[in-house]
C-alpha cells in the first residue's frame, strides 16, 4: 500500500506543527513547552492515557485498537530535543530562542509521531495497543535510558519497539535500514597531561607537555591502524588539544580531548584498554603524569533481524520495493534508542530528506515533504504487526 490517503490530507496540519515546534527548540530534558504541546495534542486525538513525566520529560501516550485482546503493545519513539546551535537560514519560522535550533530533525520526528497517532486514534484498525513515546535528551542525555530506566516499557507492556531518523543525502520518499549495529557506541576520553614549564628559550629545564600531548594524539592513530582488526568498524578521533598562554612559556599541563565509535563490543573494548595504555605510555615514558579518563556513552544500535525484515517489508509497502535499502551501510554516529533495544526486539530506520544539509549544520532544515511517508510507515507498522 502506498501513502495512505488520510495522512496525505493531514500533511499541511501536520507541516504546521512541526514548523511551530521548530519556531521554540529547546534542549535535552529541558523541554517542558515541546512535552506539554505534545500531551496537549494527543489528548485532544483521543488517547486513551497520556503519560508524562517519563524519563523526567518524556510523554507516552497509549491508544487501544478496536480489538484489543491480545495485550500486545507496540512502541512507536519520537525524540523531541534539539541543540545548541545558531540557527542562519532566515526561514518564517525560523527559531526564536538565540543560539538553539532543531538542527537534527526531532521537530520533524515529533510531528510525524503525532501525525500517525492523530491516525491511529482515528481508525484503531489494530488488536493491541499502541504506545507513542516522545522522548527528551536525545542529543547526549540519554533520555532513553531514562525513560527505560522509569519502568516504562514493563509499565505499558511494550513487546516492540521502532524508532525513526531523517538522512539527509536520501531521497525524500526513500527509506534506509539494515539487520545488526546501524549506528555506533559514542565513548569519551579526556587526557590530562601535567609536566614541567618553562621558558620556551630554555626547554632543557622544563619538561615540555606539548611534546608529549602530541606523542599520545599520534600514537593514538596506531589503535585503528595497527591494532583493530581491517575487518571491524572502529574510529578513535582527537578533537581538542588544549595549552599555553603565551608565545614564549612551555606550559605545565596539556588537555585532550575526543571520540570513540565502535560498532561491536569487542572493538569498543579495544579502543579504551588501548588509549589508556598508549597515553599512560607515554606519559611514563617522558617522566610526565597522564590521567586518562573514559566516559561510555550511547551503546551500539543493533536492530533485531525479525523486526528489520518487517520493517523492510512496510517501508515497502509505502515507498516501493526499489525505493528501500534494505543493507544501508552503518554510520559511526551515535542514537540512544539503542538503549530501547537492549530492552526490547525492535528496528531503527532512516527516512529520506533529501539533498539539504547535513545533521547538526547551522542550516539544516527538516523536509516536510517527507511527512506522509513517516506517518504512514508509522501507521502500516501498527496496523500490520497487531492485524484486527
Amino acid at each position: 500500500m502506498p501513502i495512505i490517503n488520510r495522512m496525505a490530507e493531514l500533511h499541511d496540519e501536520i507541516t504546521a506543527w512541526r514548523q511551530e515546534i521548530h519556531s521554540n527548540p529547546e534542549l535535552q530534558y529541558d523541554v517542558h513547552e515541546t512535552a506539554a504541546n505534545v500531551a496537549s495534542k494527543l489528548e485532544a486525538f483521543g488517547c486513551d492515557e497520556v503519560v508524562t513525566g517519563i524519563g523526567r520529560t518524556g510523554v507516552v501516550g497509549i491508544i487501544h485498537g478496536k480489538k484489543n485482546d491480545s495485550n500486545y503493545c507496540v512502541g512507536l519513539r519520537a525524540d523531541m530535543d534539539a541543540l545548541p546551535i545558531q540557527e542562519v537560514r532566515d526561514l518564517p519560522y525560523k527559531s526564536k530562542t538565540p543560539g538553539k535550533m532543531h538542527a537534527c530533525g526531532h521537530d520533524g520526528h515529533t510531528a510525524m509521531l503525532l501525525g500517525a497517532a492523530k491516525y491511529l486514534a482515528e481508525t484503531r484498525n489494530f488488536n493491541g495497543s499502541v504506545a507513542v513515546i516522545f522522548q527528551p535528551a536525545e542529543e547526549g542525555g540519554a533520555g532513553g535510558k531514562a525513560m527505560v530506566d522509569d519502568g516504562m516499557m514493563e509499565r505499558f507492556n511494550i513487546c516492540e519497539v521502532y524508532g525513526m531518523h531523517n538522512l539527509p543525502g536520501l531521497n525524500v520518499g526513500e527509506f534506509a535500514i539494515r539487520p545488526g549495529p546501524i549506528m555506533a557506541a559514542t565513548d569519551e576520553f579526556h587526557i590530562h597531561i601535567t609536566g614541567k614549564g618553562a621558558h620556551a628559550a630554555m626547554p632543557h629545564l622544563g619538561n615540555d607537555p606539548i611534546v608529549i600531548g602530541s606523542q599520545i594524539v599520534t600514537g593514538l592513530q596506531t589503535i585503528v591502524a595497527r591494532n583493530a582488526s581491517p575487518f571491524e568498524s572502529l574510529v578513535v578521533t582527537v578533537t581538542k588539544f588544549n595549552a599555553g598562554t603565551a608565545m614564549n612559556v612551555i606550559p605545565e599541563t596539556v588537555e585532550i580531548a575526543g571520540t570513540i565509535r565502535s560498532l561491536d563490543e569487542e572493538a569498543r573494548q579495544l579502543g579504551m584498554t588501548r588509549l589508556r595504555q598508549i597515553a599512560e605510555g607515554y606519559g611514563a615514558a617522558n617522566n610526565a603524569e597522564v590521567k586518562v579518563s573514559i566516559h561510555e556513552g550511547y551503546p551500539v544500535t543493533s536492530n533485531h533481524p525479525d523486526e528489520t525484515e518487517r520493517a523492510v517489508q512496510i517501508a515497502s509497502e509505502v515507498a516501493g520495493g526499489d525505493k528501500v535499502d534494505p543493507q544501508r551501510e552503518p554510520t559511526m554516529g551515535g542514537e540512544d534508542f539503542s538503549y530501547m533495544l537492549l530492552e526490547r526486539p525492535g528496528a531503527f530506520i532512516f527516512i529520506g530528506n533529501g539533498d539539504t544539509a547535513g545533521l547538526h549544520h547551522p542550516e539544516y532544515d527538516f523536509n516536510d515533504q517527507a511527512i506522509p511517508y513517516g506517518t504512514s510507515y508509522w501507521a502500516k507498522l501498527a496496523e500490520t504487526i497487531m492485524p484486527a
